[in-house]
C-alpha cells in the first residue's frame, strides 16, 4: 500500500524524530511511503485567525501536492482535520471544491490510518514505563478519532496506562490562540500539567505535536520529570 506523509510544519520544523519514527512504524506495517517535498502549511493557523482569501493560496498547493497519493497520512490529528475542512472552504467553487473533496476522502490522521484502513490493532511494539495521554481537542472533537489512539496503546507490551484526569480539556495551545491570549493559555495548560502529575505517569504521551509540545514546554519550565511522547515513537519501539 502507497501512503503519501502529510508531515506538518511542527514535525518538519521542531519534531524530526516523530516523522522519522511515523515513517519507520508504516514501513514496517507494510505501506511504502512517499514525502512530497512541495508540502507547505495547511494554512489552519492563518485561516484561524481570519485570514481566508490569504490562507486559501496555501491550501490549493497543498490539494495540488497531494492530488495523486492513494492514502495522505498525518502524524496530526489537527491538521489532518484541517484537510477535512477544506471541502466547506471551497464550497460552490467549481474547480477547488471537487479536488477539496477527493483529498479529505483520503487524509487520515496515523492512528486512525493503522486501525481504520490497516486493520491493525497490535504494531509489536513495546515500551517499558508508566503512560498517560492527552487527547486533543480537533483530533477528538472535530476530526471524531477516540478509540484507535488507545487500542493501540494498549497492545503495547509492557506499557502501564493510566487515564487522565480532565482528559476532555484544552491544553491552552490552540494555535494562535496561545499568543493572543498568553495569560489565559498559561492557565489551562498549568491545569493540564497538574492533572498529569496526578497520573504519576513517567511519560505524556499524545498525537498532535503542537499540544505536546505547549504541555511540553511548561512542564520543562516548570521543571517537572514527566517525558513526552508522540505516540507514533512509543509504537515504533521494540
Amino acid at each position: 500500500m502507497k501512503v503519501t506523509l502529510f508531515a506538518t510544519c511542527i514535525v518538519d520544523m521542531f519534531q524530526g524524530n516523530v516523522g522519522k519514527a511515523t515513517v519507520e512504524l508504516l514501513e514496517r506495517l507494510g505501506c511504502e511511503v512517499e514525502f512530497p517535498e512541495s508540502q507547505v502549511c495547511c494554512g489552519q493557523p492563518s485561516y484561524n485567525s481570519g485570514y481566508v482569501k490569504e490562507s486559501k493560496e496555501a491550501m490549493k498547493r497543498m490539494i495540488e501536492t497531494f492530488s495523486d497519493a492513494e492514502y495522505v497520512v498525518s502524524p496530526s490529528g489537527s491538521c489532518a482535520f484541517m484537510f477535512h475542512e477544506y471541502p466547506h472552504i471551497f464550497a460552490g467553487d467549481p474547480v477547488w471544491e471537487p479536488k477539496a473533496k477527493a483529498l479529505a476522502a483520503k487524509t487520515y490522521e496515523l492512528t486512525q490510518f493503522i486501525v481504520e484502513v490497516l486493520k491493525i490493532e497490535d504494531v509489536g511494539a513495546r515500551f517499558e514505563g508508566n503512560v498517560t495521554y492527552h487527547t486533543s481537542c480537533h483530533m477528538t472533537r472535530l476530526l471524531g478519532v477516540k478509540e484507535p489512539p488507545m487500542i493501540l496503546l494498549k497492545n503495547v507490551k509492557g506499557l502501564k496506562f493510566t487515564e487522565l484526569p480532565g482528559k476532555e480539556q484544552c491544553c491552552g495551545f490552540g494555535g494562535t490562540f496561545s499568543v493572543k491570549m498568553a495569560q489565559i493559555s498559561e492557565q489551562m495548560v498549568d491545569e493540564k500539567v497538574r492533572h498529569v502529575e496526578e497520573t504519576g505517569a513517567q511519560y505524556l504521551v499524545g498525537a498532535d505535536a503542537a499540544c505536546l509540545m505547549n504541555i511540553g514546554g511548561r512542564m520543562e519550565r516548570l521543571g517537572k520529570p514527566v517525558k513526552v511522547l508522540h505516540i507514533a515513537e512509543v509504537l515504533n519501539s521494540r
